[in-house]
């Protein structure tokens, strides 16, 4: 089968190419899956996208007719397909619902960790010959509350590493595991309760209606006074200027995202000849901050991930094309 791989970047090619194991045509596309760059699925069975890349309904309805009939996510994330109108054109669609919940939360505590001890400043001030430490008093992990909203499987391994940081765990989610209430005594508590008592909160929900800007500015200012938030779910759960006027306020100690709510067309591209202040002013205005930490959308980026990214995406289509059951399998509602 003939498979166009959309936003196809070089640090991934290799790991598709093994999973496909010669017996797939891969096509790659650098570019992500526009209205403009759609042309170029002709001849395809199957697409594979990115969290970069659209599948709106008009787009949706073109693949079709250039003879599209699976769609393979190659993220957990989906929220760049509409799924009702996948569902109405007949086009198959999977995601990869697991592929290393560990390297997103190690992640997470990375940024934790470089917030809380000053890194980036540490390394700035080094490189210019500037040894004080006077600007760069930390705080220890140890014995500071961490609320986790979304307790899945990278919530999940959050808690595991928190409690070995000796952190009193709280959890927010619609469905609670008494696994780890009994491991790591997380206790479960409304959003709203999970505000007033975290030091530090971990963010790792999906992007839905209901979540979109779930952080808000009245979620925020609901939050202790020089609370660090932590967000390698999705951006659009964060309201980024709420949280950019939190921060100039001090309600919001530190910040440190992975994720950005206006990261397509921007993360995974070089950028370095365009000023980031006409790019982008608001990411700009952000990351100028010393208590704001910002990575490209890279929490994912392992060899472990990566691997099994790429051979579940081919497994999904392998199962489409042997007409057999693809567990993974995404379905409007």
């Amino acid at each position: 089968m003939q498979i166009t791989v959309f936003s196809a970047h070089a640090f991934e090619q290799p790991y598709l190419t093994t999973a496909a194991q010669g017996s797939h045509e891969l096509h790659f596309v650098t570019d992500a899956l526009s209205l403009t760059t759609v042309e170029q699925a002709k001849g395809s069975m199957a697409v594979a996208l990115f969290t970069s890349d659209d599948a709106s309904a008009p787009i949706l309805e073109r693949l079709h007719a250039l003879g599209v009939r699976y769609v393979a996510v190659r993220a957990v994330g989906h929220d760049q397909v509409d799924l009702a109108a996948a569902a109405r054109l007949g086009l198959r669609v999977a995601n990869v619902p697991e592929y290393s919940p560990y390297a997103v939360a190690e992640h997470a505590v990375a940024l934790m960790l470089g917030l809380s001890r000053q890194l980036c400043r540490a390394s700035n001030q080094l490189q210019h010959g500037d040894f004080r430490l006077d600007n760069l008093v930390g705080f220890d992990l140890h014995g500071k509350t961490v609320g986790i909203m979304g307790c899945g499987r990278i919530g999940a391994v959050m808690a595991t590493i928190l409690h070995g940081f000796g952190c009193r765990l709280l959890g927010a989610d619609v469905v609670e595991d008494p696994t780890l209430c009994q491991r790591f005594g997380l206790a479960y508590l409304p959003s709203e309760n999970l505000y007033e008592q975290a030091d530090i909160i971990s963010v790792h929900i999906p992007l839905t209606s209901h979540t979109y800007h779930l952080l808000d500015a009245a979620a925020l200012a609901k939050m202790k006074p020089g609370v660090m938030l932590i967000n390698t779910g999705r951006g659009g759960v964060l309201d980024t200027q709420a949280a950019l006027d939190a921060l100039k306020s001090g309600q919001l100690g530190y910040l440190g995202l992975d994720v950005y709510e206006h990261e397509k067309g921007l993360f995974f591209n070089d950028r370095s000849q365009q000023p980031l202040p006409e790019t982008d002013p608001l990411l700009a205005e952000l990351v100028s901050l010393p208590n704001v930490l910002v990575t490209g959308h890279q929490a994912f980026l392992t060899h472990e991930a990566l691997t099994n990214i790429a051979a579940t995406t081919l497994a999904n289509i392998n199962c489409w094309q042997q007409k057999e059951t693809c567990l993974n399998e995404l379905r409007p509602g």
